[in-house]
């Protein structure tokens, strides 16, 4: 063939270094495979011409700096390499088999002008740029357009048919094929192709608007509306009863999930009752269920939201309660209820005839009716506040006047400094909704109440400084605000407390305060008689719970009973001991009578080790253990009446060292085989909720009130949504700890 005239212009690779096509392609009827022989026509015209240092492949231009390993070379007719020509860059071209660009199988080439062509999908009938004149677009975006899913129609093969991602959908099969040789591989992304799917988009949009509190009309909102279109054109919005009816549906899918939960629970069920009020007049019952599981382990989930038309009424519990119970089908599990409030008589007899009806007795219901611990120390803080309220002002306008100004912080500082005031405590304003912070200021202020003296004499300023005897009262109501304090810290820990663990707070509770009530201080006397009263309340609707529950402490049994007894009540200790003796054999005789075990589950636990491996002996079946029905009948009666004194064997045992960090529900878990019985008694006492309150509410000093968005919406949503989302976070919680599985694709 003759030397071109001119010299080559060498084509420039497009951005990812795919080769422009030549504008006018060979037919694929008239390419002559697997031989060299091509036609005079074929050959490669003058503007083909690559530089010594770019290879063909395929149709695309790589670059000699980029060059391509030998193990990424395709033999035969996959790979065309431009011979170079050493020491001039004009060179001749050689003959070569034209290759035709996969795209081409999807593209038609159309002229739309003079010298003007473009590329338009066979599938979706989209038209691309091709070639103007002597420019050429490239095959890049045509590339794109198939094999990442741009286009619509391939989308959907792909979705059809789960394709890899950036694969090419059937008709592109050619470079991916099973034939074992070596195939031209499109670049892969980083991340993988996730195909869109607007069913799990819904349910991802429900989830977020449970987990995040969102209202259910942001999917209306002209920003999220926006927001979805730019993200996702193609998702269709959802609208606020579509969206209401998948909030709906994700909870009805964790309750079924609960209801199992809460069938196989062996022991019984301990409820919470915490009223919420609302701007409408009407309440809502945050009803809240406390277990041990049969892997004895604690568990608190919130069971139903109901709402109350008439939440002052006597019944209102108690309709609240029987809801419950037969949403859950929970009749004769339930142990225990505690209530945020104190409720009237009336309303007491109302709840305890209901459980009489529906439950097994326990103790003629002494112990299903149990007041908050968090509100009952709550509402004695606010009544200490309010007994000291003009020295509790003075103190935090003085601390105010101190924290609102960086001048008035610096000399403070200074005077600290000064004075070598050994505290640590930083001044902070408090929260009143907050009771604890009101403690922390008042505590941090005494402890600086030198520089507030010397503050006052040096800033002409300061103003209505507390006095002596102020700082004298602040010291004293912190005394004992600390020891409240201290109780209502243990219910802000992130694991679930036992019962038995607030029997040795409230008793020192009960005596400290009833001490301080006693004192000739005037001061210690007056303040702490009004706080021994409303605690004296708490303690004698709850002693006896608390009581039993200490007894289940290998560590203490009745013996811490008799020692705080003794502290309390003096010579009249030996009768209030009796009651909790009197008490606690009395329900282990009603556990007795109780058949056992409660549940399928317990009898798993308890009896299936024993089964299988009398099964394994091959007893069962025979006929000597047909004939053991009788005695099996004979067990159970002579069991009964022995089981008696497995509580007097239990607490006749000596004590186990008193280590702090003890497992009282692992104890009773490894011990559940000597004391059959009483460790499910123990177990269902164990796990007696003390307080009715979250965690990030125990401090607080406001009632809880419904929002005005949640009270526009029906009741059964505003159950959905609250229940669905305790459920969710406590099954994200239990997450964090199970082992990660990390899988790989193959």
């Amino acid at each position: 063939m003759a030397t071109p005239e001119t010299p080559v212009t060498p084509a420039t690779p497009t951005e990812n270094h795919e080769m422009i096509p030549e504008h006018e392609m060979v037919p694929e009827h008239q390419m002559i495979p697997e031989h060299g022989m091509v036609l005079e026509h074929e050959m490669v015209h003058e503007h083909e011409m690559m530089h010594e240092h770019e290879m063909v492949l395929g149709n695309e231009i790589v670059p000699g700096n980029g060059m391509v390993s030998d193990s990424e070379m395709f033999p035969g007719n996959e790979m065309v390499l431009a011979e170079p020509q050493p020491n001039h860059v004009e060179t001749q071209p050689g003959k070569r088999r034209k290759k035709k660009s996969i795209v081409w199988e999807h593209f038609t080439i159309e002229t739309v002008a003079v010298g003007t062509r473009r590329a338009q999908c066979n599938q979706c009938k989209q038209s691309f740029a091709y070639s103007t004149g002597s420019k050429v677009a490239g095959t890049s975006h045509l590339k794109r357009h198939i094999a990442k899913g741009t286009c619509p129609v391939v989308l959907r093969n792909q979705q059809n048919d789960q394709l890899t991602p950036y694969s090419a959908p059937s008709k592109m099969s050619g470079y991916g094929g099973s034939n074992g040789a070596p195939k031209r591989r499109y670049r892969t992304a980083s991340t993988p192709y996730l195909a869109f799917d607007p069913d799990r988009c819904r349910q991802e949009i429900s989830r977020m608007i449970i987990m995040h509190d969102y209202p259910l009309h942001m999917v209306e909102h002209p920003g999220f509306l926006t927001f979805v279109q730019h993200l996702q054109p193609r998702f269709d919005i959802v609208s606020f009863n579509t969206v209401q009816g998948d909030c709906v549906a994700t909870y009805l899918r964790e309750k079924q999930a609960i209801q199992k939960v809460i069938e196989r629970v062996p022991g019984r069920i301990c409820l919470t009752l915490d009223m919420w009020s609302s701007h409408h007049t009407v309440g809502y019952v945050f009803i809240t269920g406390q277990y041990i599981d049969s892997e004895w382990k604690i568990h608190r989930k919130i069971l139903n939201v109901i709402m109350e038309p008439y939440p002052d009424s006597d019944t209102a519990f108690s309709h609240a309660v029987a809801a419950c119970l037969s949403d859950w089908s929970m009749e004769g599990k339930l142990f225990s209820v505690t209530i945020n409030q104190p409720i009237g008589d009336a309303a007491v007899d109302n709840l305890r005839a209901l459980l009489s009806v529906k439950n097994p007795l326990v103790l003629n219901g002494q112990l299903l009716v149990g007041n908050c611990l968090a509100r009952t120390l709550s509402s004695i803080a606010q009544d200490a506040f309010h007994f000291l309220h003009g020295t509790v002002k003075k103190v935090r306008e003085s601390v105010k006047y101190v924290k609102t100004s960086e001048s008035h912080e610096e000399k403070f500082i200074d005077l600290k400094q000064q004075l070598q005031v050994p505290s640590t405590k930083t001044l902070a304003l408090d929260d009143r909704t907050q009771w604890n912070t009101t403690y922390e200021m008042l505590l941090a202020a005494s402890e600086l109440k030198e520089v507030f003296s010397c503050l006052d004499t040096s800033d002409p300023d300061y103003k209505d400084a507390p006095s002596v005897e102020d700082w004298k009262q602040v010291e004293i109501l912190c005394t004992y605000l600390k020891i409240l304090f201290d109780t209502a810290n243990l219910l802000t820990a992130p694991t679930i407390p036992t019962t038995n663990t607030f029997f040795h707070e409230a008793w020192k509770i009960q005596l400290e305060l009833a001490r301080g009530a006693a004192s000739e201080d005037p001061s210690i006397s007056s303040l702490t008689k009004t706080m021994q009263e409303k605690f004296d309340k708490y303690w004698k609707t709850c002693c006896l719970m608390l009581a039993i529950a200490v007894v289940m402490d290998p560590r203490f049994k009745m013996k811490l009973v008799e020692f705080s007894f003794t502290k309390i009540y003096g010579e009249e200790a030996a009768a209030y001991v009796k009651i909790v003796e009197e008490g606690i054999h009395e329900l282990f005789l009603e556990y007795v009578a109780l058949p056992l075990p409660l549940t399928p589950t317990y009898a798993e636990e308890a009896n299936g080790g024993a089964m299988k491996q009398e099964n394994a002996q091959g007893v069962g079946a025979s006929s000597n253990g047909a004939g053991l029905t009788d005695f099996d009948a004979y067990i159970m009666e002579t069991t009964s009446q022995q089981s008696r004194s497995e509580l007097d064997q239990y607490l006749e045992e000596s004590l186990l060292p008193r280590v702090h960090e003890f497992d009282v529900v692992g104890w009773w878990k490894l011990n559940r085989m000597k004391y059959p019985t009483l460790s499910i008694m123990a177990r269902d006492i164990l796990s007696v909720p003390v307080s009715t309150v979250t965690a990030d509410s125990v401090f607080s000093t406001v009632s809880k009130e419904m929002d005005r968005y949640r009270c526009s919406l029906r009741p059964e949503t505003v159950e959905a949504l609250i229940c669905a989302k305790d459920w969710l976070q406590n099954a994200s919680v239990n997450t964090l700890h199970a082992p990660i599985k990390m899988e790989v694709p193959i």
